[in-house]
Protein backbone atom coordinates (compact mmCIF):
# COMPACT_ATOMS: atom_id res chain seq x y z
CA UNK A 1 0.00 0.00 0.00
CA UNK A 2 1.34 3.44 -0.92
CA UNK A 3 2.27 5.77 1.92
CA UNK A 4 -0.60 8.17 1.32
CA UNK A 5 -3.22 5.43 1.10
CA UNK A 6 -1.85 3.91 4.28
CA UNK A 7 -1.89 7.27 6.06
CA UNK A 8 -5.49 7.98 5.07
CA UNK A 9 -6.58 4.53 6.22
CA UNK A 10 -4.82 5.07 9.54
CA UNK A 11 -6.30 8.54 9.93
CA UNK A 12 -9.77 7.13 9.36
CA UNK A 13 -9.17 4.69 12.21
CA UNK A 14 -7.75 7.37 14.52
CA UNK A 15 -10.59 9.83 13.92
CA UNK A 16 -13.06 7.05 14.73
CA UNK A 17 -11.90 7.08 18.36
CA UNK A 18 -13.63 9.81 20.36
CA UNK A 19 -10.69 10.99 22.42
CA UNK A 20 -12.17 14.26 23.64
CA UNK A 21 -10.01 15.26 26.60
CA UNK A 22 -12.78 14.63 29.14
CA UNK A 23 -12.85 10.96 28.05
CA UNK A 24 -10.34 8.13 28.27
CA UNK A 25 -7.93 7.66 25.38
CA UNK A 26 -7.13 4.03 26.26
CA UNK A 27 -9.06 2.46 23.38
CA UNK A 28 -6.99 4.44 20.87
CA UNK A 29 -3.75 3.80 22.77
CA UNK A 30 -4.36 0.05 22.88
CA UNK A 31 -5.09 0.06 19.15
CA UNK A 32 -1.84 1.98 18.54
CA UNK A 33 0.04 -0.52 20.67
CA UNK A 34 -1.41 -3.45 18.71
CA UNK A 35 -0.53 -1.77 15.39
CA UNK A 36 3.07 -1.25 16.49
CA UNK A 37 3.30 -4.78 17.90
CA UNK A 38 2.13 -6.17 14.55
CA UNK A 39 5.23 -4.56 13.02
CA UNK A 40 7.54 -5.83 15.72
CA UNK A 41 7.77 -2.53 17.59
CA UNK A 42 7.49 -2.69 21.36
CA UNK A 43 5.87 0.21 23.21
CA UNK A 44 5.43 1.40 26.76
CA UNK A 45 2.43 3.04 28.38
CA UNK A 46 2.76 5.80 30.97
CA UNK A 47 -0.62 6.12 32.70
CA UNK A 48 -2.23 8.96 34.57
CA UNK A 49 -2.86 8.63 38.29
CA UNK A 50 -6.34 7.21 37.73
CA UNK A 51 -5.21 4.66 35.13
CA UNK A 52 -7.87 5.99 32.73
CA UNK A 53 -5.48 7.60 30.25
CA UNK A 54 -2.03 6.86 28.94
CA UNK A 55 0.90 8.19 26.98
CA UNK A 56 2.63 5.84 24.57
CA UNK A 57 6.37 5.70 23.92
CA UNK A 58 7.96 3.43 21.33
CA UNK A 59 11.40 3.18 19.78
CA UNK A 60 12.28 1.98 16.31
CA UNK A 61 15.94 1.14 15.77
CA UNK A 62 18.85 0.79 18.19
CA UNK A 63 18.43 1.59 21.88
CA UNK A 64 21.34 4.01 21.86
CA UNK A 65 21.98 7.54 22.98
CA UNK A 66 20.34 10.19 20.88
CA UNK A 67 17.52 9.57 18.51
CA UNK A 68 14.70 11.65 17.13
CA UNK A 69 11.35 12.01 18.86
CA UNK A 70 8.20 12.41 16.77
CA UNK A 71 5.68 13.88 19.19
CA UNK A 72 1.91 14.20 18.98
CA UNK A 73 -1.12 14.31 21.26
CA UNK A 74 -3.99 11.87 21.01
CA UNK A 75 -6.76 13.97 22.59
CA UNK A 76 -9.11 16.32 20.76
CA UNK A 77 -11.34 19.23 21.73
CA UNK A 78 -15.13 18.78 22.15
CA UNK A 79 -17.65 19.02 19.34
CA UNK A 80 -20.40 20.22 21.71
CA UNK A 81 -22.51 23.11 20.37
CA UNK A 82 -20.74 22.96 17.00
CA UNK A 83 -22.70 22.56 13.78
CA UNK A 84 -20.94 19.87 11.74
CA UNK A 85 -22.11 18.92 8.27
CA UNK A 86 -20.42 15.52 8.65
CA UNK A 87 -20.05 13.03 11.48
CA UNK A 88 -17.05 14.43 13.41
CA UNK A 89 -15.88 10.95 14.39
CA UNK A 90 -16.07 9.41 10.93
CA UNK A 91 -13.47 10.58 8.42
CA UNK A 92 -15.02 11.92 5.22
CA UNK A 93 -13.40 13.14 2.02
CA UNK A 94 -14.50 16.13 -0.05
CA UNK A 95 -12.60 18.36 -2.49
CA UNK A 96 -9.19 16.89 -1.57
CA UNK A 97 -9.86 17.50 2.09
CA UNK A 98 -10.32 14.99 4.89
CA UNK A 99 -12.88 16.02 7.49
CA UNK A 100 -13.15 14.85 11.08
CA UNK A 101 -12.40 15.94 14.62
CA UNK A 102 -8.64 15.76 15.06
CA UNK A 103 -7.93 15.32 11.35
CA UNK A 104 -5.86 18.49 11.52
CA UNK A 105 -5.12 18.75 15.25
CA UNK A 106 -3.33 16.42 15.29
CA UNK A 107 -4.21 12.90 14.27
CA UNK A 108 -3.11 13.66 10.71
CA UNK A 109 0.50 13.84 11.89
CA UNK A 110 0.16 10.69 13.98
CA UNK A 111 -1.28 8.85 10.97
CA UNK A 112 1.69 9.93 8.86
CA UNK A 113 4.13 8.72 11.51
CA UNK A 114 2.36 5.38 11.69
CA UNK A 115 2.37 5.10 7.91
CA UNK A 116 6.20 5.12 7.97
CA UNK A 117 6.41 2.44 10.67
CA UNK A 118 6.42 -0.56 8.29
CA UNK A 119 9.31 0.93 6.32
CA UNK A 120 11.33 1.91 9.38
CA UNK A 121 10.71 -1.41 11.11
CA UNK A 122 11.92 -3.33 8.07
CA UNK A 123 15.25 -1.50 7.76
CA UNK A 124 18.38 -1.17 9.84
CA UNK A 125 18.53 2.22 11.49
CA UNK A 126 21.74 3.87 12.60
CA UNK A 127 19.80 6.22 14.86
CA UNK A 128 16.58 5.50 16.76
CA UNK A 129 13.25 7.11 15.98
CA UNK A 130 10.96 7.48 18.97
CA UNK A 131 7.18 7.86 18.85
CA UNK A 132 5.81 9.89 21.77
CA UNK A 133 2.01 10.17 21.85
CA UNK A 134 0.48 11.96 24.82
CA UNK A 135 -2.90 12.59 26.45
CA UNK A 136 -4.61 15.80 27.64
CA UNK A 137 -2.64 18.30 25.59
CA UNK A 138 -5.80 20.24 24.84
CA UNK A 139 -6.49 20.93 28.52
CA UNK A 140 -3.08 22.27 29.45
CA UNK A 141 -0.43 19.82 28.21
CA UNK A 142 -1.07 17.69 31.28
CA UNK A 143 -0.07 14.24 30.11
CA UNK A 144 3.24 14.94 28.43
CA UNK A 145 4.97 15.87 31.70
CA UNK A 146 4.80 12.26 32.86
CA UNK A 147 5.93 11.05 29.44
CA UNK A 148 8.98 13.32 29.36
CA UNK A 149 9.84 12.49 32.96
CA UNK A 150 9.75 8.79 32.02
CA UNK A 151 12.04 9.41 29.04
CA UNK A 152 14.56 11.45 31.01
CA UNK A 153 14.65 9.06 33.97
CA UNK A 154 14.75 5.73 32.18
CA UNK A 155 15.95 6.23 28.61
CA UNK A 156 18.93 7.57 26.70
CA UNK A 157 18.19 11.25 26.17
CA UNK A 158 16.89 11.91 22.63
CA UNK A 159 18.99 14.15 20.42
CA UNK A 160 16.02 16.25 19.32
CA UNK A 161 12.24 16.38 19.07
CA UNK A 162 9.86 17.27 16.24
CA UNK A 163 6.34 18.16 17.44
CA UNK A 164 3.84 17.67 14.61
CA UNK A 165 1.23 20.31 15.46
CA UNK A 166 -0.31 21.96 12.37
CA UNK A 167 2.09 24.49 10.86
CA UNK A 168 1.41 23.91 7.14
CA UNK A 169 4.77 22.10 7.26
CA UNK A 170 6.61 25.30 8.09
CA UNK A 171 9.33 25.13 10.74
CA UNK A 172 8.25 26.89 13.95
CA UNK A 173 11.02 27.72 16.38
CA UNK A 174 9.07 29.91 18.84
CA UNK A 175 5.66 30.08 20.45
CA UNK A 176 4.09 31.79 23.42
CA UNK A 177 3.73 30.15 26.79
CA UNK A 178 0.41 29.74 28.61
CA UNK A 179 -0.51 29.89 32.27
CA UNK A 180 -4.11 29.46 33.33
CA UNK A 181 -5.83 29.84 36.68
CA UNK A 182 -9.18 29.47 38.41
CA UNK A 183 -10.12 32.23 40.85
CA UNK A 184 -12.93 31.65 43.35
CA UNK A 185 -14.48 34.54 45.25
CA UNK A 186 -16.39 33.67 48.41
CA UNK A 187 -18.66 36.43 49.67
CA UNK A 188 -21.59 36.49 52.09
CA UNK A 189 -25.13 35.81 50.95
CA UNK A 190 -28.06 37.95 52.05
CA UNK A 191 -31.36 39.23 50.73
CA UNK A 192 -30.72 41.48 47.77
CA UNK A 193 -32.39 44.36 49.63
CA UNK A 194 -29.73 44.13 52.35
CA UNK A 195 -26.60 44.98 50.44
CA UNK A 196 -25.14 46.56 53.56
CA UNK A 197 -24.74 43.16 55.26
CA UNK A 198 -23.88 40.96 52.29
CA UNK A 199 -20.72 40.64 50.22
CA UNK A 200 -21.48 40.27 46.53
CA UNK A 201 -19.02 37.73 45.13
CA UNK A 202 -19.90 38.62 41.53
CA UNK A 203 -19.12 42.29 42.07
CA UNK A 204 -15.80 41.41 43.69
CA UNK A 205 -15.04 39.14 40.73
CA UNK A 206 -15.97 41.97 38.36
CA UNK A 207 -13.41 44.20 40.06
CA UNK A 208 -10.75 41.52 39.70
CA UNK A 209 -11.61 40.95 36.05
CA UNK A 210 -11.37 44.68 35.51
CA UNK A 211 -7.87 44.61 36.98
CA UNK A 212 -6.94 41.77 34.60
CA UNK A 213 -8.32 43.77 31.67
CA UNK A 214 -6.13 46.74 32.60
CA UNK A 215 -3.14 44.47 32.97
CA UNK A 216 -3.88 42.97 29.56
CA UNK A 217 -3.91 46.49 28.07
CA UNK A 218 -0.52 47.12 29.64
CA UNK A 219 0.91 43.94 28.12
CA UNK A 220 -0.51 44.98 24.76
CA UNK A 221 1.14 48.39 25.00
CA UNK A 222 4.52 46.77 25.61
CA UNK A 223 4.25 45.02 22.25
CA UNK A 224 6.52 42.40 20.79
CA UNK A 225 10.13 43.59 20.37
CA UNK A 226 10.88 40.72 17.97
CA UNK A 227 8.09 41.64 15.55
CA UNK A 228 7.44 37.93 14.91
CA UNK A 229 4.13 37.25 16.66
CA UNK A 230 0.47 37.76 15.81
CA UNK A 231 -0.96 39.34 17.88
CA UNK A 232 2.25 41.27 18.54
CA UNK A 233 2.09 41.24 22.34
CA UNK A 234 1.57 39.02 25.36
CA UNK A 235 -2.17 38.53 25.81
CA UNK A 236 -4.51 38.01 28.76
CA UNK A 237 -8.13 36.87 28.75
CA UNK A 238 -10.95 35.58 30.94
CA UNK A 239 -12.70 32.59 29.42
CA UNK A 240 -15.32 31.28 31.86
CA UNK A 241 -17.35 32.86 34.66
CA UNK A 242 -19.95 31.28 36.94
CA UNK A 243 -21.79 32.74 39.89
CA UNK A 244 -25.05 33.49 41.64
CA UNK A 245 -28.24 31.54 42.25
CA UNK A 246 -31.09 34.05 42.00
CA UNK A 247 -31.50 37.73 41.29
CA UNK A 248 -32.80 38.42 44.79
CA UNK A 249 -29.92 36.69 46.58
CA UNK A 250 -26.59 38.42 47.05
CA UNK A 251 -24.27 35.81 45.54
CA UNK A 252 -21.91 34.01 47.87
CA UNK A 253 -19.72 32.46 45.18
CA UNK A 254 -18.28 33.48 41.84
CA UNK A 255 -15.66 31.57 39.94
CA UNK A 256 -13.79 32.59 36.81
CA UNK A 257 -11.05 31.03 34.72
CA UNK A 258 -8.37 33.14 33.11
CA UNK A 259 -5.15 32.76 31.20
CA UNK A 260 -2.27 34.68 29.78
CA UNK A 261 0.03 33.92 26.88
CA UNK A 262 3.47 35.38 27.33
CA UNK A 263 6.09 36.01 24.69
CA UNK A 264 9.23 33.87 24.92
CA UNK A 265 11.70 35.49 27.26
CA UNK A 266 9.07 37.55 29.10
CA UNK A 267 8.59 37.23 32.85
CA UNK A 268 6.03 34.43 32.92
CA UNK A 269 5.29 34.98 36.62
CA UNK A 270 4.52 38.70 36.40
CA UNK A 271 0.77 38.73 35.65
CA UNK A 272 -0.03 36.20 38.37
CA UNK A 273 2.27 37.95 40.84
CA UNK A 274 0.65 41.30 40.20
CA UNK A 275 -2.86 39.84 40.40
CA UNK A 276 -2.07 38.29 43.78
CA UNK A 277 -0.58 41.56 44.98
CA UNK A 278 -3.75 43.43 43.95
CA UNK A 279 -5.86 40.92 45.86
CA UNK A 280 -3.69 41.19 48.97
CA UNK A 281 -3.47 45.00 49.00
CA UNK A 282 -6.80 46.17 47.64
CA UNK A 283 -9.41 43.40 47.84
CA UNK A 284 -8.80 41.07 50.76
CA UNK A 285 -8.60 43.83 53.42
CA UNK A 286 -12.06 45.08 52.38
CA UNK A 287 -13.47 41.55 52.51
CA UNK A 288 -12.01 41.01 55.96
CA UNK A 289 -13.66 44.16 57.27
CA UNK A 290 -17.06 43.23 55.86
CA UNK A 291 -17.08 39.49 56.60
CA UNK A 292 -14.15 38.52 58.83
CA UNK A 293 -13.02 34.96 58.32
CA UNK A 294 -15.69 34.30 55.69
CA UNK A 295 -15.09 36.36 52.56
CA UNK A 296 -11.96 35.59 50.56
CA UNK A 297 -10.34 35.22 47.16
CA UNK A 298 -8.55 32.00 46.24
CA UNK A 299 -6.65 31.39 43.02
CA UNK A 300 -5.27 28.02 41.98
CA UNK A 301 -3.17 27.19 38.91
CA UNK A 302 -4.81 25.07 36.20
CA UNK A 303 -1.97 24.57 33.76
CA UNK A 304 1.52 25.72 32.85
CA UNK A 305 2.75 25.45 29.29
CA UNK A 306 6.17 27.02 28.80
CA UNK A 307 7.03 29.06 25.77
CA UNK A 308 9.18 27.65 23.00
CA UNK A 309 12.27 29.84 22.95
CA UNK A 310 14.18 30.31 19.68
CA UNK A 311 17.38 28.26 19.64
CA UNK A 312 19.11 29.19 16.38
CA UNK A 313 21.24 26.43 14.95
CA UNK A 314 19.88 23.75 17.27
CA UNK A 315 19.89 20.15 16.10
CA UNK A 316 16.09 20.21 15.81
CA UNK A 317 15.97 23.41 13.76
CA UNK A 318 18.80 22.31 11.49
CA UNK A 319 17.22 18.94 10.76
CA UNK A 320 13.70 20.28 10.24
CA UNK A 321 14.91 22.96 7.84
CA UNK A 322 16.79 20.36 5.84
CA UNK A 323 13.82 18.02 5.69
CA UNK A 324 11.42 20.79 4.62
CA UNK A 325 13.94 22.42 2.30
CA UNK A 326 13.79 25.92 3.77
CA UNK A 327 15.96 28.49 5.50
CA UNK A 328 12.99 30.15 7.21
CA UNK A 329 11.45 29.72 10.64
CA UNK A 330 8.18 31.08 11.99
CA UNK A 331 6.77 32.07 15.38
CA UNK A 332 3.18 31.27 16.43
CA UNK A 333 0.90 32.41 19.23
CA UNK A 334 -0.65 29.05 20.03
CA UNK A 335 1.19 26.78 22.45
CA UNK A 336 2.33 23.19 22.10
CA UNK A 337 4.22 20.56 24.06
CA UNK A 338 7.45 21.73 22.42
CA UNK A 339 8.41 24.09 25.23
CA UNK A 340 8.16 21.24 27.74
CA UNK A 341 10.54 19.07 25.71
CA UNK A 342 12.86 22.05 25.40
CA UNK A 343 12.86 22.60 29.16
CA UNK A 344 13.98 18.96 29.49
CA UNK A 345 17.09 19.86 27.47
CA UNK A 346 15.77 18.22 24.29
CA UNK A 347 16.12 20.65 21.33
CA UNK A 348 12.67 20.96 19.76
CA UNK A 349 10.79 22.62 16.92
CA UNK A 350 7.22 22.34 15.67
CA UNK A 351 6.44 21.16 12.16
CA UNK A 352 3.33 19.34 11.03
CA UNK A 353 0.56 19.07 8.46
CA UNK A 354 -2.57 21.21 8.38
CA UNK A 355 -3.61 24.76 9.06
CA UNK A 356 -4.09 25.74 12.72
CA UNK A 357 -7.02 27.91 11.60
CA UNK A 358 -8.96 24.68 10.97
CA UNK A 359 -8.33 23.36 14.48
CA UNK A 360 -11.11 23.39 17.08
CA UNK A 361 -13.73 24.39 14.51
CA UNK A 362 -16.74 22.52 13.12
CA UNK A 363 -15.91 20.63 9.93
CA UNK A 364 -12.24 20.48 10.88
CA UNK A 365 -10.17 19.19 7.99
CA UNK A 366 -6.67 18.49 6.77
CA UNK A 367 -5.83 18.87 3.09
CA UNK A 368 -4.60 15.73 1.37
CA UNK A 369 -1.71 17.81 -0.02
CA UNK A 370 -0.61 18.52 3.55
CA UNK A 371 -0.50 14.83 4.38
CA UNK A 372 1.55 14.27 1.22
CA UNK A 373 3.98 17.01 2.30
CA UNK A 374 4.28 15.48 5.75
CA UNK A 375 4.92 12.02 4.31
CA UNK A 376 7.66 13.48 2.10
CA UNK A 377 9.18 15.14 5.19
CA UNK A 378 9.10 11.88 7.16
CA UNK A 379 10.36 9.91 4.17
CA UNK A 380 13.42 12.15 4.03
CA UNK A 381 13.88 11.60 7.74
CA UNK A 382 13.71 7.84 7.20
CA UNK A 383 16.44 8.04 4.57
CA UNK A 384 18.69 9.96 6.96
CA UNK A 385 18.38 7.48 9.82
CA UNK A 386 18.63 4.32 7.75
CA UNK A 387 21.99 2.58 7.90
CA UNK A 388 21.93 1.71 4.25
Amino acid sequence: MARLDRAVTLLEKLVGFDTTSRLSNLALIEWLRAYLDAHGVASELIHDAGQSKANLYATLGPATMGGIVLSGHTDVVPVDDQEWTTDPFALSARDDRLYGRGACDMKGFIACCLALVPELAARDLREPVHLAFSYDEEVGCLGVHGLIDHIVRTKPRPRLCLVGEPTMMAVVDAHKGIRSFTTTVTGLEAHSSATHIGVNAIQVAADLIGFLARLGDELKDRGDPTGRFTPPFSSLSVGVIQGGTAVNIIPRHCRFTWEYRMLPGADADEPFRRFQDYVARRVQPVLERRAPGLARVETVPRSVTPALVPDPGSAAETLAKALVGTNETLAVSYATEAGIFQQAAIPTVVCGPGDILQAHRPDEFVAVAQLEACLTFLGRLAERVCAG
